[in-house]
């Protein structure tokens, strides 16, 4: 096992092994300019935060304490994640299949990542930290709750930012929504209506 430099927040990332290898590949030198000129944010940003509380979707990483890795992945409407401060990020944890794996591993390792994707825009946050669950707080439950969504929430889950770094568009294929997409085609169709309307109207006259 690799321990961190911990002389910068990307080292939560960038271990001792893994600039070894950056360095037998050649891409060490870029990196260690990033370090050095500032290395990854550390707290939530106010555009971080309109990202975060924009997603529908986000995948949760979480490791045992053998280090057995688990994905999750939780989603609900825009603004189920919400930033409280800007360090955390909280969210209910919804009733599903009662498996509890993300639970168990954050009982044994708090250690933890959200991944979050924007295929529309071609965009990818990648945030790692801490996590833990809050069982039995209603009031921070019910605040954490999305208004109106139907599920029911078993708990919350907050997250304790260590760093996080926004990665460039390549090989993200473009993907909408698809209840933007409806929007956006109900739009052109009332456009379309508007514009058949006009054409009658200048025709006859």
């Amino acid at each position: 096992m690799y321990e961190t430099d911990s002389n910068y927040s990307s080292d939560v990332a960038f271990t001792s092994a893994v600039k070894a290898i950056q360095t037998r590949k050649g891409s060490r030198p870029s990196y260690s300019r990033m370090e050095t000129g500032g290395s990854w944010q550390t707290t939530i940003t106010k555009e971080l935060a309109a990202f975060i509380e924009s997603r529908t979707t986000v995948f949760l990483a979480t490791a045992n304490a053998a280090g057995q890795p688990y994905i999750q992945h939780r989603g609900g409407p825009a603004g189920f994640l919400k930033v409280l401060d800007d360090k955390t990020i909280g969210f209910a944890d919804f009733a599903g299949n009662r498996q509890y794996i993300t639970q168990g591993n954050l009982s044994e390792n708090h250690k933890a990542h959200l991944f979050l994707m924007d295929y529309a825009h071609r965009q990818r946050v990648k945030i790692w930290g801490e996590a833990r669950v809050v069982e039995g707080d209603d009031d921070l439950t019910a605040r954490l709750f999305p208004e109106g969504y139907r599920a029911r929430a078993e708990q919350a889950i907050l997250f304790s930012v260590t760093a996080w770094d926004a990665n460039c568009p390549q090989h993200i294929p473009q993907m909408f929504d698809a209840a933007a997409v409806q929007s956006a085609l109900a739009e052109k169709d009332r456009r379309i209506t508007e514009l058949e309307r006009e054409i009658a109207r200048l025709s006859g006259a």
